[in-house]
Order: structure tokens, then sequence, then C-alpha cells
């Protein structure tokens, strides 16, 4: 994990971003790139022993501020915005990294009432936070949004429709927000291939390196592979990018593969 500085400085020194979703696995990793680079971080999730144990990890007290709750609640997602600004006095950076997929097999069987979870919390949820960092602050100051996709938005996986569809809808969304936002407020996103984290691991648990040997780069991503391109699209460097969405593939989609 990016090793977090003790002081607050860097390129994003006294901006403060909320990163939902931040337990573990990717969100966790977005959150110790953003520390790492000098910002103070809101970390939300479902379980507030797995956010204080998250906290713990990242270290910088004073600079982490956990927030427990479902992305899917809108009360939590005020009180997450409200909190934060509250706390750190400005929410300049935002991060809809919550996401889940309850739904597995033929869309033709799939149980729509986990589709409608899948959509609410996948791409509902993400709006609602964006609008409320919206009015909370980044109307009036400007900021960074970035939410998190999937490659299983962009083609298609046969197994994870639901969840495909759903981060589809989100890269449309982002390129509506970006257009709608700027100039104060840029909105990209990025859509990782398979990334080694517990959310993933029926994708590849049962034959890792067949599944990394799909990709030219031959291997799976990190959450920190994730996270270093959070950093740059929310950093200043980035600062002529807006409704761009990354692929962090390991060339798989640029090669014709299936990864």
């Amino acid at each position: 994990m990016t090793e977090v500085t003790a002081d607050g400085t860097g390129d994003l020194a006294g901006r403060a971003a909320l990163v939902t979703g931040a337990s573990r696995g990717i969100g966790l990793a977005v959150a110790a790139e953003l520390l790492s680079r000098g910002a103070s971080v809101a970390i939300t999730g479902r379980k507030l022993p797995d956010l204080e144990a998250a906290a713990a990890e990242l270290g910088a007290p004073g600079r982490v501020l956990t927030i427990a709750g479902n992305a899917g609640d809108a009360a939590h997602r005020a009180e997450a915005v409200t909190r934060t600004v509250e706390e750190f006095g400005n929410l300049a950076i935002l991060v809809n990294n919550a996401g889940i997929n309850p739904q597995y097999g033929p869309l033709v069987d799939a149980d729509l009432g986990a589709v409608s979870k899948i959509f609410d919390v996948n791409v509902v949820a993400p709006l609602g936070f964006v609008q409320l960092a919206y009015r909370a602050w980044m109307r009036e100051h400007g900021g960074a949004i970035v939410n998190v996709a999937s490659m299983a938005g962009i083609r298609a996986t046969g197994v994870i429709g639901a969840y495909g569809a759903s981060k589809g809808a989100l890269i449309r969304l982002t390129e509506e927000l970006a257009g709608q936002l700027g100039p104060g407020i840029r909105v990209n996103a990025v859509a990782p291939a398979v990334v080694k984290t517990r959310f993933a691991a029926a994708l590849y648990e049962r034959d890792e390196e067949g599944v990394a040997n799909r990709y030219p780069m031959k291997r799976l991503g990190t959450p920190e592979d994730v996270a270093a391109a959070v950093g740059f699209l929310v950093s200043d460097a980035s600062g002529w990018i807006t409704g761009e969405t990354v692929r962090l593939d390991g060339g798989a989609l640029a090669s014709g593969g299936n990864g």
C-alpha cells in the first residue's frame, strides 16, 4: 500500500476527499493514495468495525474519518457528505467506489429485485453523492469526481451482465455529468478489469494463472493500480481531462482478449 505522509504535504494538501466503499480493496487503496498525496479522507462502508480497522491500517491520525452506512441509503449519503465538510472544511474530491453484484449467470434467469438493487447502489447512489457534494461544496468551489466503473461496462462478460449494465450506465453518467458540471468540476471514471480483491475473487480464484495469462501484461490488476489512476485523475496534473473513462485492463481489450 502507498506510504502515507505524516504531515499532510503533497499535491492534494488541504483538500478533503470522500471515498465510498473504502473498508477494503480498491476503495482502501484509493484512500491510501489520496492520503499519500496530502489529502484528508472520509471513508465509508457498511460495517463500522471494518472501517475502524481500515482507518488503523491507513494511519494518518486526524486525517481519516469513518462513516458507516449503506451507499444505497439516502440518509447515509447525506450524513457522509455533511460530516466530511464539517470535519475537514471542504469536499474537493469524491470517489464513488461502492458497488455490489448479487447477480451471476444468464440475465434471462436474473432476479429482478437483485437487478434493481444493483442499479440502485451502482448508479443511483453515485449520482446521489454527486448531487450532495455539488450542493455542499463543489458548486461554489469546484472539485474532482471519479467514478469506479468496470471493463464489464465496456464489453460483455456473459456471467455478470447486470453488474456490467450498471457500470455501463455509470460510464454514461460520467460523461453526462462532465458535460453539465464543467468547467469548475471535472468528472471522470476508471474501468478496471479483474483486480485481485475479495469482491472479484469468483472471477479468478479457481485459475488465477490462467486468467492472468489472458492479459498481455500477464498479471491481474491490483488495488494500487487503480488507486494510482484515481490519484492522477483527481490531481491538477489532469486539469484538462473530464468525461474520460480510463481502461485499466492490462491490455486485454486492445489485444482482443477477454480479461
